[in-house]
């Protein structure tokens, strides 16, 4: 495998509170950072990949279920911010 050197900038984005759960679970799961995981599901996503196999589909599963996450691809232009 050939590394390719590259620059990261720390940035302040914003993700809804089970699927960064979720997201942090699949990284800890996969012993890769968060930062790791969302570029490589980015990079999958801009070639029109499905960034995960069957085994990590599975774990999803398991991690939305713990985490109470109801939310699909269908909602993802839907959500609005909760009033406190």
């Amino acid at each position: 495998m050939t590394r390719r050197k590259i620059e990261r900038v720390q940035t302040g984005v914003r993700l809804e509170k089970r699927v960064l759960k979720v997201l942090k679970a699949v990284a800890a799961h996969h012993e890769m950072g968060l930062g790791d995981l969302v570029e490589g599901i980015v990079l999958h996503s801009f070639e029109g990949k499905a960034p995960f196999g069957p085994e990590t589909l599975a774990f999803i599963a398991n991690m939305r279920e713990a985490y109470g996450l109801d939310l699909t691809a269908e909602d993802s232009h839907k959500l609005i911010e909760a009033e406190e």
